[in-house]
């Protein structure tokens, strides 16, 4: 199978070249680094270690994927699988991500970063409480399985497409799951371990970016939640 990685970076030169280098070379056909209006040296890190290197200036997860989708849309490609840039992924657990895919078993798979499996510290509070309360919402509206709104995650390029994304920021995440719930994709989720990031959050670590967060994953939990 095809498998081709994408992962968003936003100024994350120190960590780059470890996820890059994590990951199984024999199991991926194309590393894809999207560099996000960086200003430090994150993507000449990513050239060197090995990854093909794309510019996406408007600041915003979402439309970094969106880049990177675009990429593939014309390349043979199988199985789609995102981690972020600063290393708080074990990349090396990528296979246990995409086995079920080439199985045949799934649609879509989350990597969930169970409490057990995560280091001290590499989720706030603040990521804590939102993402309980995210989990919780969805299953009241959706009667959802999910426990995790983790970036760590891996899907069929058919089943991404047929979804249309459209998130451009903080919400490209829950968009994603709650577009699986609503057309009733078969899903599942795998543990993964979790550790304190390189760097300081661009999200969580910041009062903007945690308030943008919150907003963007209640906004797209309401907006199909009440109209379905």
């Amino acid at each position: 199978m095809q498998i081709r990685v994408i992962i968003p970076a936003f100024n994350e030169e120190k960590s780059i070249k470890l996820v890059i280098d994590s990951i199984p070379k024999d199991l991926v056909s194309e590393i894809i680094v999207i560099n996000n209006n960086s200003t430090d040296n994150t993507a000449s890190e990513a050239k060197k270690a090995g990854a093909t290197v794309l510019t996406e200036n408007r600041k915003g997860y979402g439309y970094a994927c969106l880049n990177g989708l675009a990429y593939i849309n014309d390349k043979n490609t199988d199985i789609v699988v995102f981690l972020d840039g600063d290393f708080s992924d074990f990349p090396e657990e990528m296979p246990k991500i995409v086995q079920p895919l080439i199985n045949n078993e799934v649609d879509f798979v989350l990597g969930a970063r169970v409490p057990e499996n995560r280091e001290k510290g590499s989720m706030t509070p603040q990521q804590i409480f939102g993402n309980a309360l995210a989990i919780q919402l969805m299953k009241v509206f959706f009667n959802s399985k999910f426990t995790d709104l983790g970036p760590f995650r891996a899907i069929r390029k058919s089943t991404l497409d047929s979804l249309i994304m459209q998130d451009k920021t903080y919400g490209w995440t829950v968009e994603m799951q709650l577009k699986i719930l609503r057309s009733n994709i078969k899903y599942l989720e795998i543990p993964v371990s979790y550790r304190n990031r390189i760097g300081v959050s661009k999200v969580s670590g910041t009062l903007k970016g945690t308030i943008m967060a919150g907003y963007k994953i209640l906004f797209w939990i309401f907006k199909y939640g009440l109209n379905k």
